[in-house]
């Protein structure tokens, strides 16, 4: 059970450091094209949030035995806080306004999980509390990519969906709840996983595949029309010559 246990460990801190930098693709966009376009920032914020709150609970003192989850999910934050840099510098004005709210809404949450359960909580009590916390904010990580599926639809686009980071929700997700149940902590197993969400996740890359397939045909039926008329332009032409 405990080989198991571990196993589950390192393939969750394997997918989840593929679900960290899925979005260097996004960004290598974001980059080149100095702006952020229509993306959305609402996931990089609420997942250095999470990560944040998932790494403090995994530490020592607050649940003993817990390496794997604090290593990960530190190691998460910080590559989601350079992601939220490279989105601040580079939104527009709007975007950038509502970006550096909920920055300051993220560090002030984390800052008062922390400090309430270092001055105030002891023991159990503070592994409670701190397991509570992570969970409520897991629940926003998982929930926040499927905000971007109402643009998907709208514009019959996958443009603005990462196909990768939906996916490796999924698998992260679905490795950290088998891993929570193995070491029988339910706020790992609920946190981390938030199965609610899973299938969601998965509908989401459904939609972005079908999107992808739908503009594949419409491609395809364009250039079979061209080639018909160009066709028939040749036929006409020949024709008229004789």
């Amino acid at each position: 059970m405990e080989v198991a246990h571990f196993v589950f460990g390192i393939f969750g801190n394997a997918t989840a450091l593929f679900l960290f930098l899925s979005p260097i693709i996004t960004f290598q966009r974001v980059l080149r094209k100095r702006t952020t376009e229509d993306f959305s920032g609402v996931p990089y914020n609420m997942t250095m949030l999470n990560c944040l709150l998932s790494a403090w609970y995994g530490l020592p003192f607050v649940s003993p035995n817990n390496m794997l989850v604090w290593t990960i999910n530190g190691t998460g934050a910080l590559i989601e806080a350079i992601y939220v840099l490279i989105f601040l510098i580079y939104a527009p004005k709007k975007a950038k306004v509502r970006m550096f709210g909920l920055l300051t809404l993220v560090s002030f949450v984390f800052a008062t999980v922390a400090l309430i359960s270092i001055l105030v909580l002891h023991g159990h009590t503070r592994k409670l509390f701190c397991g509570f916390a992570a969970t409520i904010f897991s629940i926003c990580m998982y929930a926040s990519p499927l905000s971007i599926m109402r643009l998907v639809i709208k514009t019959k686009s996958v443009e603005f969906m990462p196909f990768f980071l939906s996916l490796f929700v999924f698998l992260c997700g679905t490795s950290w709840f088998i891993y929570g149940l193995l070491g029988r902590d339910p706020f790992i197993t609920v946190q981390i996983a938030n199965m609610t969400f899973q299938p969601l996740h998965l509908q989401n890359g459904i939609v972005g595949t079908h999107w992808r397939c739908l503009q594949m045909n419409v491609a395809g039926a364009e250039w079979l029309w061209l080639r018909a008329r160009c066709y028939a332009a040749y036929i006409v032409r020949n024709l008229q010559e004789e």
